[in-house]
């Protein structure tokens, strides 16, 4: 692939937790059933582990019966618990359903659009999600499709992952560009033949050991900077 392809994208593939959504408000979630709002990242990364799993096995569960699996092994073993584990399961992956949109993502997705880049969202968890949670901020009519592990039945890093996302507007691998807060979500696009934009929402620095972005930006604001002026 050549530095001008990677100059001039065509498609934004969005990931979407974190990405695009803020978690935070799932820490209140966890407290609200008597567990440490500490749980929630663990639980969260713990999600990812086993849908990555179970893809590497050639297996295929949604994301949100992986997050309850999940939350049904953590809860009983936090110290002094005596709540009803399934409820209090359910109301925390409820609340993917009530997240917002990071501050940023608003004006970076009305710029991006506007200079004529092509949004598109994948994620692992729910294209329904995705859209309630762009609903929210008034950004539905700006992507062009919301997908999720669902087409595929695989999730992200998987290489099929990225390329169902990119054939389903039409286009190549190498005329898009992943969207990420996730270095292995950067990594796995980039190994699938697209390039990486990575946004630094945590203050951890990128892994030596994974493929770099193209990109790089403390947000989607700043992202869409560097990719309006590079398309002037």
């Amino acid at each position: 692939m050549s530095d001008d392809e990677y100059r001039s994208p065509q498609v934004l593939v969005f990931d979407v937790n974190e990405t695009l959504s803020d978690l935070t408000p799932l820490r209140d979630r966890f407290e609200a059933v008597g567990a440490p709002a500490e749980l929630m990242p663990l639980w969260f990364a713990q999600t990812l582990r086993d849908g990555f799993a179970l893809t590497t096995a050639g297996a295929y569960a949604d994301f949100a019966d992986v997050a309850l699996d999940g939350l049904r092994s953590l809860l009983p073993g936090v110290r002094g618990w005596s709540g009803e584990t399934e409820a209090a399961a359910r109301h925390i992956v409820d609340g993917f359903a009530h997240l917002a949109v990071h501050p940023d993502v608003p004006d970076g997705v009305r710029r991006l659009a506007a200079a004529g880049f092509r949004l598109v969202t994948m994620t692992n968890g729910s294209a329904r999600l995705t859209e309630r949670l762009l609903a929210g901020a008034g950004l539905p009519d700006f992507f062009e499709a919301l997908l999720d592990a669902d087409g595929p039945r695989c999730w992200k890093p998987a290489p099929a992952a990225y390329r169902y996302a990119v054939e389903r507007v039409g286009a190549r691998p190498e005329q898009a560009v992943l969207v990420a807060a996730h270095p292995w979500d950067i990594d796995g696009a980039t190994r699938a033949g697209l390039a990486g934009a990575w946004l630094r929402r945590g203050p951890g620095a990128y892994p030596q050991t994974m493929l770099p972005p193209v990109y790089s930006a403390r947000d989607l604001e700043e992202l869409a900077d560097v990719l309006v002026a590079d398309r002037a």
